[in-house]
């Protein structure tokens, strides 16, 4: 397997991307080949600052970056040779399997959708997030921003989308699906959630156990949550901040630490072709390691490949 990495993108490039290159190596099966993608002879500094050998890791010159400040749908054309650009490019020439970046989150999407391209049937790609449950599992949260606007049958998509993924990247034979709403009854929320409610109750593409609240998010009531972008955000960055405040704060918390983004480091892009990781911006190198990781459990589950066969029978 080649996982290929986005050395320039994240607010700490090259050296969190190098140096958390290095980590995932050490815990990575030994055939498994790391590919760096990025401005060669800042990846060959990195890696000799590291007391590494350059021959243990395939390299790959892209010496411009698109930033964070870049637009999306205009970085990747008028940037052909950036990390992003060309790491999709080797994707999609299937000489990576799959490609992973901590940085322009919007560029990433872009790349993905237009250079990858969405698996036909799937109306919106979307992002997901890992919440940590008190029972010790994780339950999937999705959309948590590509999509800020959705109509019922996205929320719908979402919901298949999600149990794909926690079926075969976490191991859930039948995982159950929660509509995040204001109410459990089926007769509560807005318009959006009440007609997204009836698809997936008369769906037996997957395990629908109704509206959850927000306050069931991290009980382990469902280990899918749907919701449209927007929400989803919002909750998302709700968790990062409380976890940063009681980390202000002192408190330490064997539960709460799991909220370390650190521990789980990037998150697939679902419902395109290849396998796409996104990371945070913010990722230092045992974040990177993270993200790698999961790069690797993403591609060796075929996630992409599965979900195109549910959505292409």
């Amino acid at each position: 397997m080649k996982i290929g990495i986005d050395i320039l993108g994240g607010d700490f490039a090259p050296d969190a991307n190098v140096a958390g290159a290095v980590l995932a190596r050490k815990e990575l099966p030994q055939d498994v080949q790391l590919v760096l993608i990025g401005d060669q002879d800042q990846i060959l500094s990195g890696l000799n600052s590291l007391n590494e050998n350059p021959a243990d890791y395939a390299i790959v010159h892209a010496p411009d970056i698109i930033t964070m400040h870049d637009h999306p749908t205009r970085a990747i054309p008028q940037k052909p040779n950036s990390s992003i650009a060309v790491g999709f490019d080797l994707l999609a020439k299937k000489e990576i399997d799959v490609f992973a970046s901590t940085g322009n989150t919007g560029a990433m999407l872009v790349g993905a959708i237009y250079k990858v391209n969405t698996i036909p049937g799937i109306i919106r790609p979307c992002i997901t997030s890992v919440l940590p449950t008190i029972d010790g599992r994780n339950s999937i949260l999705l959309d948590v921003g590509s999509n800020a606007d959705c109509k019922a049958d996205v929320l719908y998509q979402f919901a298949v989308l999600g149990s794909l993924y926690s079926q075969n990247v976490y191991g859930n034979e039948k995982p159950r699906v929660g509509l995040l709403n204001i109410g459990e009854e089926e007769t509560k929320g807005n318009l959006l959630t009440i007609a997204a409610h009836k698809l997936m109750s008369e769906s037996d593409e997957i395990n629908f156990i109704g509206n959850i609240e927000g306050r069931d998010l991290f009980t382990g009531k469902a280990d899918v949550i749907v919701c449209d972008g927007f929400t989803g955000n919002v909750v998302l960055k709700q968790a990062e901040g409380l976890y940063t405040l009681m980390r202000k704060r002192g408190i330490r918390d064997e539960y709460f630490d799991r909220f370390n983004y650190e521990n789980y480091g990037g998150t697939p892009i679902l419902g395109v072709k290849g396998n796409v990781i996104i990371g945070h911006g913010i990722s230092n190198d045992k974040a990177v390691k993270s993200m790698l990781i999961h790069a690797y459990d993403v591609a060796r589950s075929g996630l992409a490949n599965k979900i195109n066969e549910a959505f292409n029978q």
